[in-house]
């Protein structure tokens, strides 16, 4: 049996044991980073807090830190942070409410790498009725045959005979 000062260890195919540390745990289990602990918390704290009071198109900014009362918030763009600007007054007002001194935000812009990428639109296959293939049929075989015609009628079945 473990005793309580030991960290848990990890057996494949156990269900029972714990097997992983939480990041409070890991703090706590070292003198110098429990050092760490309150500050950890309480900017936690402050970081959920400005997120529940700015809009969601500010999801990006950060607290980067918050020292006598002056909170500082990292943004990815020199356009949120002149967004964010008009929504200051409001974030104060909130974070007063909830108990926070704070008298001074600074916006400071950071560019990160490791922001996720959009995915690219996937490519739909278009999918006509059976009516409009049809349709297409017959204007493929009803369209006068020449030279300018020629491509536009090639096109047509291909469509058709694609749709079928």
């Amino acid at each position: 049996m473990q005793s309580p000062n030991q960290r848990p260890f990890h057996i494949y195919g156990t269900r029972d044991r714990k097997t992983s540390f939480v990041a409070t745990d890991f703090l706590r289990s070292n003198d110098r980073l429990a050092a760490l602990m309150p500050t950890a918390l309480r900017v936690g704290n402050l970081q959920r807090d400005v997120k529940a009071i700015l809009p969601p198109m500010y999801a990006g900014c950060d607290v980067l830190s918050f020292q006598e009362a002056t909170l500082t918030l990292a943004v990815p763009s020199s356009a949120v942070a002149a967004k964010l600007k008009q929504q200051l007054p409001k974030l104060q007002a909130g974070l007063q409410k909830k108990g926070w001194q704070v008298d001074n935000v600074r916006i400071k812009i950071q560019m990160r790498p490791n922001v996720p990428v959009r995915e690219e639109p996937k490519q739909s296959t278009l999918t006509l009725p059976p009516t409009a293939v049809e349709a297409f049929e017959q204007l493929g075989e009803t369209l006068p045959e020449t030279q300018q015609n020629a491509a536009l009628i090639a096109a047509i079945r291909r469509l058709a005979a694609r749709r079928k």
